[in-house]
């Protein structure tokens, strides 16, 4: 798993976390400030970058919390089979198969041939957008 250790305080809009073991792009950071002898805390809220799942947590902001190591790559659209489709990796030259994604989730059209980015995040693949 390609993950670093940061602090909550370290967090930014935008940037990714690790949120129940997913990993999540963080939509909001509110923090709160309690009594005298309390640490601040944060609420950090995020969205699932695979599963497109709402997650939150709150952790005060001194703790450390893992963050994922995202990796964006190019493939070639070999073969559709079904629900799935079947890509090439343009650096390795691997072949693996994919979930196909909706045409919500992805930008451009997905056709054989077609050169699509994916990014590989926790040992897991998503398609992005289509080039």
């Amino acid at each position: 798993m390609n993950t670093k250790v940061v602090e909550v305080k370290e967090l930014k809009v935008g940037k990714f976390v690790m949120v129940d073991g997913e990993p999540c792009k963080v939509m909001s950071i509110q923090t709160a400030k309690t009594g005298k002898h309390g640490s601040a805390k944060a609420r950090v809220e995020g969205i699932g970058i695979l599963d497109n799942r709402k997650r939150s947590f709150v952790s005060p902001v001194e703790a450390k919390i893992e963050v994922p190591i995202l990796e964006r790559k190019s493939a070639q659209v070999l073969a559709f089979m079904g629900n799935v489709v079947q890509l090439m990796d343009l650096d390795t030259y691997a072949t693996f198969e994919l979930p196909k994604p909706s045409p919500e989730e992805i930008e451009g059209t997905l056709v054989e041939g077609a050169e699509a980015e994916y990014i590989e995040v926790v040992g897991k693949k998503k398609i992005v957008r289509v080039r």
